[in-house]
């Protein structure tokens, strides 16, 4: 029988590299009418012998990888033939291929599933991070993701006990810091809650990444939920704000709001727009901003506050300033993988693959390039 280990379904981009180790299924909460994931999946906690059995059998699989190694005559080193090779042959389980790319690239970082690690008591997730270090002295970065709710609920000294046993940054969806966004989502948290929360991260010593979505409070609430926003992530100071634009995928409550006109969606430019006043707004702090995730229209709107924030607001008031048929070309590129920066628009390659795709679509969209960018986003989901 192929060696197999439990991972759940999803992991922060910037955790792309990294072991996934499944210590919680799915989301306690469960209810944000933004998220498709998760629906219909019942939370449940794993116990602490379970996930050190996960841990044993990576370390099982590490030691048959590099003995494949040996015999394949690559040294003991995790060589990209022989990773191509281990993907290639069907008899290794999806796990044992997730290890197989992670040793390959360093082997040197993991994150904890699913959606609220931190929802387990204190003690337990402090052995399961324990004994990951124990048994991969080599992992330099161990992350995972919370609530804000939970993270408001642990004490400091909780937090650094998690700290102290290797628990190196959180990932927290904050979405708003808007209270009338966040209850119109059902996120289950409040602006207070986030900011405790945030506090008490950063208090603990551990690196915190706050995700802010522009576009959820659609164009009735755009204004108060960028500078509320702007407001909470002010009042916590993270280390990385992680830009995610909205997408309305199918089977979320948010996406049925809209089909039946309760929610006005807003258009690309739009969300821009709201972020140029969110960036706008971030004062007295030193986060990095990152916009690492294909749904962000402006990928270059990326840096350190407060040094890099003009750069930023550059890059949008240069889409912005954009003739309405170069922003819409731009808008397609983007959707469509052709362009990354807005000075792919000047490649004459790139810029004529993007045109012929635009009459393309055009048709396919019955002339709606409005309706073809949004279906094209979600794709990226």
């Amino acid at each position: 029988m192929a060696l197999s280990f439990e991972q759940g379904p999803i992991r922060p981009p910037s955790e792309a590299r990294s072991l996934l180790l499944r210590v919680t299924r799915n989301c306690p909460w469960n209810r944000c009418e933004f998220c498709p994931v998760y629906k219909g999946e019942r939370f449940s906690r794993r116990t602490v012998a379970e996930i050190k059995e996960d841990i044993d059998t990576v370390r099982e699989m590490v030691e048959t990888l590099k003995r494949r190694s040996w015999e394949g005559g690559f040294g003991g080193s995790i060589d990209r033939r022989l990773v191509e090779g281990i993907l290639q042959d069907g008899r290794y389980s999806e796990s044992f291929r997730s290890v197989a790319v992670w040793l390959y690239y360093g082997g040197e970082s993991a994150f904890l599933q699913d959606a609220n690690s931190l929802v387990m008591k204190t003690p337990n997730l402090a052995a399961v991070v324990s004994y990951l270090k124990e048994t991969f002295p080599q992992i330099k970065r161990i992350t995972s993701y919370a609530r804000s709710s939970t993270l408001a609920r642990k004490s400091v000294e909780e937090l650094r006990k998690l700290r102290e046993a290797g628990l190196n940054r959180i990932h927290v969806g904050l979405e708003s810091g808007s209270d009338a966004v966040l209850s119109y989502v059902r996120k289950g948290v409040t602006a207070a809650q986030q900011i405790e929360g945030g506090r008490r991260v950063a208090a603990a010593g551990i690196e915190l990444s706050e995700y802010v979505m522009p576009g959820l409070g659609g164009r009735r609430l755009s204004r108060e939920h960028a500078l509320e926003t702007a407001r909470v992530l002010n009042a916590i100071n993270p280390d990385f704000i992680r830009i995610r634009s909205l997408a309305l995928p199918g089977g979320t409550g948010l996406r049925e709001k809209w089909e039946r006109g309760e929610f006005e969606r807003p258009s690309d430019e739009e969300m821009v727009r709201e972020l140029r006043l969110f960036i706008e707004h971030l004062k007295g702090i030193q986060s990095y901003v990152a916009s690492d995730h294909i749904l962000n229209l402006l990928e270059e709107v990326e840096g350190r506050l407060p040094e890099d924030k003009a750069a930023m607001l550059a890059v949008i008031d240069r889409f912005l300033g954009l003739p309405g048929e170069e922003r819409l070309l731009f808008q397609l590129g983007r959707r469509l993988g052709l362009f990354r920066n807005l000075s792919d628009l000047e490649d004459p390659g790139m810029r004529a693959k993007a045109q012929l795709m635009k009459e393309r679509v055009a048709a396919q969209f019955g002339g709606d390039l409005e309706q073809a960018i949004r279906t094209l986003a979600e794709r990226y989901i």
